[in-house]
């Protein structure tokens, strides 16, 4: 089991780079592939993916990366695949928050995580994320609700809600956020 490599980047691809480590080039997808260049000294830290049909690194450029990472595959449903592509689209911090603010709209917006997903996630990660204060499991429900009763269009509060993360607000403090956003769009 491989923990981290120290090496130089040798080659980008659209999801995975090739590190050169001593005589031996790896192939590593990684969640942020545009933060490497080609040439670039890294340490990168690791979980290697063995299948029946399929083997794989994944790499992470920090430890709370890769933890993240290595969170999202303990949720029924999701694979190192689907919870590669989700950490695509957004930071361990913004996931590790949107989980500990109950944010399933921004949950959903992470390409393979629908609404089932969302909520499973957050149901199976909610309570062992270390540090994490646990709030009102339908406070981002209820901010929803309040900004339909303003007259304000679903589409338009999942998106503001989406951006929205704050670990320990009160409905009111998520309300205020939202409606500022909203009045800039």
């Amino acid at each position: 089991m491989y923990y981290y490599f120290k090496g130089q980047i040798v080659s980008l691809h659209k999801d995975y780079l090739v590190i050169e480590v001593g005589m031996m080039g790896y192939l590593v997808y990684t969640p942020h592939i545009e933060a490497y260049e080609v040439g670039q000294n890294v340490k990168i830290y690791l979980h290697q993916v063995v299948r029946e049909d399929e083997q794989y690194l994944v790499g992470f450029a920090s430890e709370f990366e890769k933890e993240a990472f290595l969170s999202l595959i303990t949720v029924k449903g999701i694979g190192p695949r689907t919870a590669l592509g989700a950490m695509s689209a957004t930071t361990a911090e913004n996931l590790m928050a949107a989980i500990a603010a109950n944010n399933i709209t921004f949950l959903k917006k992470l390409p393979g995580i629908g609404a089932k997903a969302a909520s499973q996630i957050i149901l199976d990660l909610k309570g062992q994320l270390t540090g994490i204060p646990s709030g009102n499991p339908n406070q981002y429900d209820e901010v929803k609700d309040a900004l339909k009763g303003l007259g304000y269009r679903v589409k338009e509060i999942e998106n503001v809600l989406a951006t929205i993360n704050e670990k320990e607000a009160t409905n009111e403090e998520i309300l205020r956020l939202a409606l500022k956003k909203l009045k800039k769009v």
